[in-house]
């Protein structure tokens, strides 16, 4: 999965941090073409709520709905779960992935100013959120 994400993000988690998303409060979702892990998505459950930790498809396939089915694998766990709001926090700069989550009716609910990581410095992070069971 490290591997994964640093193909896919300029600035990637950690393999310490993935590693610690393997315990009772998160569920994973992998995807795999023909055997290869092309895709994953890590979501954090506590109690009524979770965040979607980090959602990633291999650049050689993006394009092919792989982010959208993992989304949707996300959603579908999370009303199954009971959980009320489901946050994610993306770049400002990612115009396909907000464009994905408003398509799933995330909102935009904030701004963290200068959370990310760039080659040049930082860039905000658009807080978003899903209400789900209520």
């Amino acid at each position: 999965m490290s591997t994964l994400a640093a193909l896919a993000h300029s600035h990637p988690m950690s393999l310490r941090t993935i590693e610690s998303c393997f315990g009772t409060l998160y569920s994973t979702f992998g995807l795999r073409v023909e055997g290869d892990l092309v895709g994953f998505a890590i979501l954090h459950l506590i109690f009524e709520d979770a965040t979607l930790m980090d959602i990633c498809v291999d650049p050689s396939e993006q394009g092919r709905g792989y982010g959208q089915m993992l989304l949707q694998a996300v959603i579908a766990h999370a009303v199954h779960s009971k959980v009320e709001t489901l946050f994610l926090e993306v770049r400002s700069s990612s115009l396909a992935a907000k464009h994905l989550y408003s398509k799933y009716d995330f909102k935009e609910s904030g701004i963290r100013q200068s959370y990310y990581k760039t080659e040049n410095g930082n860039e905000d992070a658009i807080l978003m959120e899903l209400a789900i069971n209520r």
